[in-house]
């Protein structure tokens, strides 16, 4: 199984062999792990390797879930602050039709600060999974999703920041839309969705006058666009879209998919990912989609999954040929996805 180096466990045992980014050779399959091995990959700036497959037991699962609460208890209050903050920028822009650029750097920076030194994704997501206040808290998932593509697009730390606080304010336009509009729990008319259309034209104007920042703005308007031209509001296709709004489109539909809203019904977020792949053909910008789903796939090894006959498994391993159908343990048994296609994964936990 694929696992992450920040994972890694003294005794756990390769299975293929290890090499740096230039192409030195670090480990020799069928090694026997120690901890000089392990600070040895990070020395070497390895980030997975493929290790035999782990029986969980008991004790492996009580650090598990400490490991997951543990997480909650750290980030839950920089969510809170985040979302209180946001909430204020919100208000202020609808009163206004401008904000204090002081108010962006409280609400976002100190969440910021701490999800750079997270690498399990997939469990933050889950550990801050969206219940009241979506609005808000979508535009936080948002920002924080942006801000990981950025980085894995290889990105700089400053820009990929910028990136993430473009899409912490994507929809700052909304706080335009009349509320009886926004949160209409009917299917919505024309003219309602053409008036809820008009945020992202109202968010760039936003920004521009609050921050005089053009590719911020620019993410605001364009972030509804689509590759294939598609989109709205001016139906811009490909270079005419900007590289960080292609990126907080990514984030935005995932991130939209994965939650539970008055028009869907939440979807686990391993078949999410097997739609963008499916949107990167038409809609979605494929090379910044496929580096997304490349570097969230290694974070669901280890998750608790529930199969759609209701049995209870976890993820041990992917399936190179295809991502989305994992190897599943349930007890001592192994359940091939890939192979297996009468079952299907119904959700995901941590």
């Amino acid at each position: 199984m694929r696992v992450n180096v920040t994972d890694l466990q003294v005794g756990d045992k390769l299975t293929s062999h290890v090499f740096n980014q230039y192409g030195l050779h670090v480990l020799s399959s069928d090694s026997v792990l120690s901890a000089n091995d392990i600070a040895m990959l990070f020395r070497h700036g390895i980030e997975y390797v493929d290790i035999a497959i782990r029986v969980v037991d008991v004790k492996a699962k009580i650090a598990q879930f400490q490991k997951e609460s543990q997480l909650r208890e750290k980030m839950q209050p920089m969510l809170d602050q985040a979302v209180e903050g946001l909430k204020r920028l919100f208000e202020q822009a609808g009163a206004a039709g401008t904000f204090d650029p002081q108010l962006v750097d409280n609400a976002y920076q100190p969440l910021a600060e701490q999800i750079q030194k997270e690498t399990d994704v997939v469990s933050l997501l889950l550990a801050l999974e969206v219940t009241d206040d979506y609005t808000y808290q979508h535009s936080v998932q948002v920002g924080m999703i942006s801000y990981f593509i950025a980085k894995w697009m290889g990105k700089s730390e400053a820009e990929a920041q910028k990136i993430g606080k473009a899409g912490f304010l994507h929809d700052i336009g909304k706080t335009k839309i009349p509320h009886e509009i926004l949160y209409k729990k009917d299917k919505l008319t024309t003219a309602e969705f053409n008036e809820i259309k008009k945020h992202t034209t109202y968010g760039h104007d936003i920004i521009v006058e609050s921050l005089e920042d053009a590719s911020m703005a620019l993410v605001a308007l364009q972030h509804h666009e689509r590759m294939n031209g598609r989109g709205y509001p001016n139906g811009d296709s490909d270079s005419q879209i900007h590289p960080y709004a292609k990126i907080v489109s990514v984030a935005e539909v995932y991130c939209t998919m994965i939650s539970s809203t008055v028009y869907q019904a939440k979807r686990n977020m391993l078949a999410v990912l097997q739609e963008l792949h499916n949107l990167s053909f038409t809609e979605l910008d494929p090379q910044i989609t496929h580096t997304f789903i490349q570097n969230m796939i290694p974070n669901f090894i280890g998750k608790k999954i529930t199969l759609d006959n209701g049995q209870v498994g976890t993820i041990v391993m992917t399936n190179a040929n295809d991502f989305f159908r994992p190897l599943i343990q349930i007890d001592n048994t192994f359940i091939d996805l890939s192979k297996e296609k009468q079952y299907a994964v119904k959700d995901i936990q941590m």
